[in-house]
């Protein structure tokens, strides 16, 4: 196949563009702002479910706290009404002996519970604490996601403007370059992955870094300016200029 030399020198251009284009690509496949996000993301989820056991703790702890003052209660009603009854004389002597025993017992009790009570409300403070704590803490991870997610949109749009950019500036390249010429081209590029043609300097494609030995060196050296010569060992294109070494 054969194509103008200066228009071959076009495809370095173009490869120019691709290989940005490459990159932005592999970029946005890669994005450290989008891992951030992940990692933020799970660190908020950690911190929810903290939040939600903290809470938990909290309402079951402050309903046993309600559960105890009413058993206070309920042997502070009975205690008062049988230190009334005993105060009022009206009782025979073995029912007052029954009742001081019992007043005995209420007040063990009471004792008891309100130790419990205080035990309980103890605990409960602490589990408050540790509740706003989690709180304070998930409203971090919220903003530390919210950063992260900001700085990912920042950098996806920063991609998508570089690649508007080189698309414009590759379809501007690829106008001034014949059919058959950009379709060889496109066609190695899609095998390649990454470019169709290098420049061939110091005797290097640098498309693979393989130097040129033998027999492909002397059939580039001696091939005719216009005709399209590719690298043996990668396929591109090899595009010579003054610095191939020929």
């Amino acid at each position: 196949m054969k194509a103008d030399h200066f228009e071959q020198q076009k495809l370095l251009e173009l490869a120019a563009e691709d290989v940005a284009l490459t990159q932005l690509a592999h970029r946005r496949r890669t994005l450290s702002e989008a891992a951030a996000v992940e990692a933020a993301e799970e660190a908020e989820r950690a911190l929810s479910a903290g939040v939600v056991r903290a809470e938990t703790e909290v309402r079951d702890l402050g309903r046993e706290v309600k559960r105890m003052e009413a058993d206070v209660e309920t042997v502070r009603t009975r205690e008062a009404k049988d230190q009334k009854l005993l105060d009022s004389g009206s009782v025979s002597p073995k029912e007052m002996t029954n009742l001081q025993h019992e007043l005995d017992s209420l007040k063990r009790r009471q004792s008891d519970l309100e130790d419990q009570e205080l035990e309980l409300m103890e605990r409960l403070e602490v589990a408050e604490r540790a509740l706003t704590a989690a709180q304070q803490g998930l409203d971090k991870a919220r903003a530390d996601r919210e950063r992260a997610e900001q700085l990912r949109d920042d950098a996806l749009a920063d991609i998508a403007d570089g690649t508007t950019r080189h698309e414009s500036a590759r379809a501007a390249v690829a106008g001034g370059i014949s059919a058959p010429l950009l379709s060889l081209y496109d066609r190695i590029r899609t095998q390649t992955g990454t470019t169709g043609a290098a420049m061939l300097k110091a005797r290097q494609c640098q498309g693979c870094r393989l130097e040129l030995y033998g027999n492909e060196l002397a059939a580039v050296r001696n091939a005719d300016p216009h005709e399209v010569v590719r690298c043996e060992n990668c396929g591109r294109i090899l595009v010579r200029t003054a610095e191939s070494g020929l």
